[in-house]
């Protein structure tokens, strides 16, 4: 029988661990996690759970971060969970009978769908969300992304889809989404200025009023209720946010050279 692992990196996330751990401590082989420097009773919990816990406080990014948790992963397969997500009970199923299978070459995206608000948000673009989540250890990994990290590829991958859902209960509140965004819109400048990357504030304003649109209009939001305007407004903010950030640091770089 192939053996698997659950992979997560986290940071204070003592309020969602256990109760994305209660999913899968009957039947993964082992839980390896990665802390980039809690402060809470995240170990804590880690540890009662008998994950294999580590501290790397070096932050180089969400990708290079899943790259060091997977090195410390000694399965056949990988699962990577965020402390945020809870395996019903229909994905366990399929996660397993997919290992079972134990071919070569394959790897497993699954459909997240997450509750924002106090809703289900099945319409907004946001549902059925695929992401590639298991896949054999030694067969590939996530990119070195700061940000909007995926896994690689390889030229004979072959991508196949899970049955059942990944609960995904993100932002609990509004405060913490402008958090969260904002770390989020950090590293998207960080890494396009880094790339040499520069942008405008129309570009910016297009583009948020491009994502309200896509959201609320093409993607059905409106059937998701006030929660579905909701994310369009502050999807739309924070995409114009992104592309402020990068605007300013230029700006800013071309006014006071070194």
């Amino acid at each position: 029988m192939p053996t698997i692992s659950v992979a997560m990196i986290v940071k204070n996330e003592e309020a969602d661990l256990a109760k994305c751990l209660d999913r899968v401590k009957d039947w993964v082989d082992e839980i390896v996690i990665v802390d980039s420097g809690s402060t809470d009773k995240t170990e804590e919990i880690a540890l009662s759970y008998g994950a294999k816990f580590y501290r790397h406080v070096d932050w180089q990014g969400f990708g290079k971060q899943r790259q060091i948790a997977q090195q410390y992963v000694s399965s056949d397969y990988v699962l990577w969970l965020d402390a945020d997500e809870r395996v019903s009970d229909e994905l366990r199923d399929s996660i397993q009978h997919a290992i079972l299978g134990n071919e070569d070459n394959n790897v497993f995206r699954l459909s997240r769908i997450s509750e924002v608000f106090g809703r289900e948000i099945r319409h907004s673009g946001w549902y059925p969300d695929y992401v590639i989540r298991l896949y054999k250890t030694k067969f590939t990994c996530y990119s070195d992304d700061l940000v909007h990290e995926k896994v690689q590829l390889p030229a004979n991958a072959k991508v196949k889809t899970l049955v059942g859902d990944l609960h995904h209960y993100t932002y609990k509140n509004i405060h913490h989404y402008l958090v969260k965004s904002a770390s989020y819109a950090k590293a998207w400048a960080d890494q396009r200025e880094n790339s040499g990357k520069k942008t405008t504030l129309l570009q910016g304003a297009s583009h948020a009023l491009a994502c309200f649109i896509k959201m609320y209009f093409l993607k059905a939001g409106f059937l998701d209720g006030k929660q579905g305007f909701l994310l369009a407004v502050l999807s739309a903010h924070s995409t114009f946010v992104k592309y402020a950030d990068l605007w300013v640091r230029t700006e800013t770089n071309v006014k006071n050279p070194d």
